[in-house]
């Protein structure tokens, strides 16, 4: 089996019963399966919500290591859309031009620098670094600001072993809470002073949710986009082709950020709290207990994805779910579908051959199935032209 491959752990459940069960720190949840069922729950808010105690909608729960509200994700309609109307045009700012060129060239030099190593730990060493310099823009924030984010490591909760790390989460809420006292005393254009300055309700926004904006900004597009950098770096290692197909076929680049999203799913499942007694797939759920939306597995529904265990890089027909659906889609999608683009535009034209040299998957382990969603490391040689 290639090393890239990701299977699909999920498939005789979604055919059967279309459930799955996991104990989740004594917190049981069910995972949902199908891709109609797991739109049809996304609707649902009423039914199921995401303005639970905070953490608790996450998998696995953060509620051990945080109080604060992630906003606008864990907030319901309709507040939510008032939060939502004042952070997204900024999180669309990746669609602009300057933004553009600037995300070009922070991944040209990249590329550019892993061409000159001998070897490269693809997810510390290029997929941290890459997401981490790219989020300086998302903040405008200083360049430099990125050394201390790729310190924190690949996720801003866990550590080597560890689910849930309160010391390692405490860490970015003293760092945000700095640079909220910092934009207050000293105003500039980046997004903790664009969130100080912005009213909901005729109000300014206190600090604790200026605090959930950027802890939601921190955690939601970090391991995520690292995933899906990492796994598309093993699979052009594994397919050449491909790399020769979208050069000669630029057109096809935004088709094949979808594919790869798809495919990979950088998010297993993301959870709701259901507001009452009621069902899903024929079983009851009661109410107050857990269910996920498995996007992982309804990217893989084999009665919408034709071949869905095969990467088809100009799919036509890819109405994925990896970054959500319905009120709760992912604020950072136009963020990291910049990154992607210009990631798969630029390997092509400087890179020939991608050798895998080690490697060890990143396996979840949720109940009764076990998920390769990456890697921990990677290490590779990347070939010029």
């Amino acid at each position: 089996m290639k090393k890239s491959k990701l299977p699909d752990p999920f498939a005789a459940a979604r055919q059967t019963t279309g459930l799955g069960k996991m104990d989740d720190q004594n917190d049981p949840v069910t995972m949902v399966l199908g891709l109609k069922d797991v739109r049809k729950c996304a609707h649902a808010w009423k039914a199921f919500q995401s303005g639970a105690t905070p953490g608790r909608i996450v998998v696995p729960s953060e509620v051990a290591i945080r109080t604060t509200r992630q906003i606008p994700f864990e907030v319901d309609p309709p507040e939510h859309k008032d939060y939502r109307n004042l952070v997204e045009p900024w999180f669309k700012r990746p669609l602009e031009e300057e933004y553009s060129a600037i995300l070009s060239q922070q991944i040209n030099d990249i590329v550019d620098e892993v061409l000159t190593k001998d070897s490269v730990e693809v997810v510390e060493g290029f997929s941290l670094r890459l997401q981490s310099r790219a989020l300086t823009l998302l903040l405008n924030t200083p360049f430099e600001e990125a050394e201390t984010w790729i310190s924190w490591g690949t996720h801003v909760f866990r550590s080597h072993g560890n689910d849930l790390d309160g010391d390692k989460a405490n860490i970015l809420y003293d760092y945000i809470d700095k640079r909220i006292t910092q934009a207050i005393k000293n105003p500039s254009n980046d997004l903790y002073s664009m969130l100080l300055q912005a009213e909901k309700d005729g109000k300014k926004l206190t600090r604790e949710e200026v605090k959930g904006v950027m802890i939601l900004t921190f955690a939601g597009g970090r391991d995520t986009v690292i995933n899906a950098v990492t796994n598309s770096i093993a699979y052009f290692a594994e397919h050449p082709k491909s790399l020769e197909q979208l050069k000669e076929s630029p057109e096809m680049v935004n088709n094949a950020v979808e594919e790869l999203i798809r495919y990979f799913s950088p998010l297993t499942h993301m959870g709701r709290v259901a507001t009452q007694d009621t069902q899903v797939c024929e079983h009851a759920i009661k109410a107050d207990s857990r269910i996920s939306l498995c996007w992982a597995s309804a990217n893989r529904d084999e009665r919408t994805f034709e071949n869905p265990n095969e990467v088809i890089l100009d799919r036509k027909v890819n109405p994925h779910v990896a970054f959500g659906f319905g009120t709760h889609n992912c604020l950072g999608a136009t963020h990291a579908r910049q990154i992607m683009r210009t990631l798969l535009t630029t390997l092509p034209k400087k890179v020939k051959s991608i050798d895998i040299l080690e490697y060890k998957e990143n396996i979840e382990e949720l109940g009764e199935f076990k998920r390769k969603v990456g890697y921990d490391n990677l290490t590779v040689q990347f070939n010029k032209k």
